[in-house]
């Protein structure tokens, strides 16, 4: 997993979805990003859906550079 400044909480969990999107801030988006990495990593950890392990392992360290990336870009280290 790719380290990052970012430190989620245990419990986090995929967050529902906003009515409109388009009224979450930068840093609620990246938020909601960053807990919904943590979910999958949880997931993938856990033995959850075993055919699509590498698949996923990859997507997830992927969204962990562009999260990253994105931060930098915004200032929210």
């Amino acid at each position: 997993m790719h380290s990052s400044a970012y430190q989620p909480t245990q419990d986090a969990a995929p967050l529902e979805v906003a009515a409109d999107p388009a009224t979450l801030s930068t840093d609620e988006l990246l938020l909601k990003l960053r807990q919904d990495r943590l979910w999958l990593l949880r997931q993938i950890d856990a033995g959850r859906w075993p055919q699509w392990r590498l698949d996923l392992a990859a997507l997830e360290r992927e969204l962990g550079l562009l999260l990253d990336q994105a931060a930098e870009r915004t200032g929210t280290v």
